[in-house]
């Protein structure tokens, strides 16, 4: 922390970016003057600039001075960005966000979320939970906490939750006093080159736990934990976990279960608003952590009752008896099936329209097949481009690979601008947008488009 206690005037290259603009808006909240770039406008670039950050859309070399203490980016920016290029002519201090993220937990009471899948919700599980039991923490979120409205806490406490993020090995900048691990399914592949070398990059992640600290993982993946010297606590659906969801079933379109804790203590009479069964298992672990740090039962049953969720993440949009329109981040074969069987869960029977975009040409190459292999599981199918992200195409890797593996007749290859045409033509129960490229910038218009379909 002290590290960052001196800094007046800081830019963001790719202030846009999730994790990047909770730092931005730490920072500005602090008194720190804060300026950056991203490549387009976005729900979260509209909040900075609320907040009075000024944001812009060109890469002008102009705006990083030499009065400017700290640059930070975002590996998902090119070093040969002409802003990064000018940062180090300069010679100004040039920071990753996770390495400054590591500066503002060193001195603070740390609960670090991990995993390929489900980082956002816990997170946000964990925050709700300490606020609604006024421990008020700091916290850095990877997606917008509707409870919030937004993926920032600023907490008067000396506790601080973040998203421990797997992408660049950025979690190894932290030294969390209690660490979750959601799953360790391949990812990243082009970080890491293969699955086990992620995993051992999470051995060294869980390694870092303070001695007195405690790792929660869950029961799946257990036999994959490495050598720590912390407490370790299992949890689980149902499968035998220290904390484990029980007497799981659905009453009005929310979730009721029980979670049996450590010494065989029962917190009964849990409710969920938000669907998929994959949340369940969010909200144990959250659980896991709350009775860690000493939250009671009743606080624990009150604060769940009241989550809404996180934007992108089970995001029912429209819930009506003529349809309903679900958007989703899901963006890896696994987090698709998950998505997918939770969405039959939840509304048996019906008849389910999906919009994908694949996110990556290296994780549509790599997970061609299991990508396929979810998406068969809807009954029809609309592709969108892969969206590129850091990435330069890769030969023969397109949604047209994908479209000729996937074993559905109702499936196609759309352009976004011919996307409302489709959804026009089509007269499903439930629509569904997936992914987590720039296809969030089409909620909103579908949203008015399937209204207008229901009027």
């Amino acid at each position: 922390m002290q590290q960052t206690e001196k800094l007046h005037k800081i830019f963001f290259i790719g202030i846009g970016g999730i994790g990047m603009s909770a730092l931005a808006k730490y920072f500005k909240m602090n008194g720190v003057e804060v300026s950056g770039y991203d490549r387009s406008p976005s729900i979260v670039t509209e909040q900075l600039a609320d907040m009075g950050i000024k944001v812009s859309f060109e890469e002008d070399t102009t705006l990083i001075t030499d009065t400017t203490d700290m640059v930070i980016y975002t590996p998902a920016v090119p070093l040969s960005s002409s802003l990064i290029i000018a940062c180090k002519q300069k010679g100004l201090p040039l920071k990753k966000r996770a390495e400054v993220l590591g500066m503002l937990t060193t001195d603070k009471y740390c609960v670090a979320v991990a995993g390929t899948h489900g980082k956002t919700t816990t997170s946000s599980l964990i925050t709700h939970i300490l606020k609604h039991a006024g421990l008020n923490p700091m916290a850095f979120l990877g997606g917008i906490s509707k409870n919030m409205n937004s993926n920032f806490l600023y907490g008067d406490n000396n506790i601080v939750v973040v998203e421990a993020d797997e992408y660049d090995k950025s979690f190894l900048h932290l030294h969390p006093d209690i660490a979750v691990v959601t799953a360790m399914d391949a990812d990243h592949l082009d970080i890491y080159g293969t699955h086990q070398n992620m995993i051992q990059t999470y051995h060294e992640f869980m390694a870092q736990v303070r001695q007195q600290g405690c790792l929660i993982i869950n029961e799946n993946i257990k036999k994959m934990t490495g050598a720590v010297s912390c407490t370790q606590l299992t949890y689980s659906l149902n499968e035998g976990g220290a904390c484990m969801a029980e007497n799981i079933n659905i009453q009005n379109g929310a979730y009721h279960f029980d979670i049996r804790c450590p010494g065989d203590s029962i917190i009964k009479g849990l409710k969920l608003n938000i669907g998929g069964r994959h949340n369940i298992e969010n909200a144990t672990a959250a659980v896991a952590v709350c009775r860690q740090m000493g939250v009671n039962e009743e606080i624990i049953r009150e604060a769940l009752s009241t989550f809404d969720g996180v934007l992108r993440r089970f995001d029912v949009r429209i819930q009506s008896d003529k349809l309903v329109y679900i958007d989703d981040y899901a963006h890896h074969p696994q987090e698709l099936e998950t998505f997918i069987r939770s969405v039959r869960e939840f509304y048996p029977g019906k008849t389910i329209t999906g919009v994908f975009q694949p996110h990556l040409y290296s994780r549509t190459r790599d997970f061609a097949d299991a990508f396929a292999q979810s998406l068969s599981l809807l009954d029809d199918v609309i592709l969108l481009d892969i969206y590129p992200a850091r990435e330069l195409p890769i030969e023969g890797v397109t949604s047209a690979l994908l479209l000729q593996k996937i074993s559905l007749q109702n499936k196609m290859l759309c352009r976004k601008e011919a996307l409302p045409d489709e959804l026009l033509k089509r007269d499903s129960d439930i629509y569904l947008t997936i992914g987590a490229g720039d296809i969030d910038a089409l909620v909103a218009p579908v949203t008015r488009l399937l209204n207008n379909k229901i009027k």
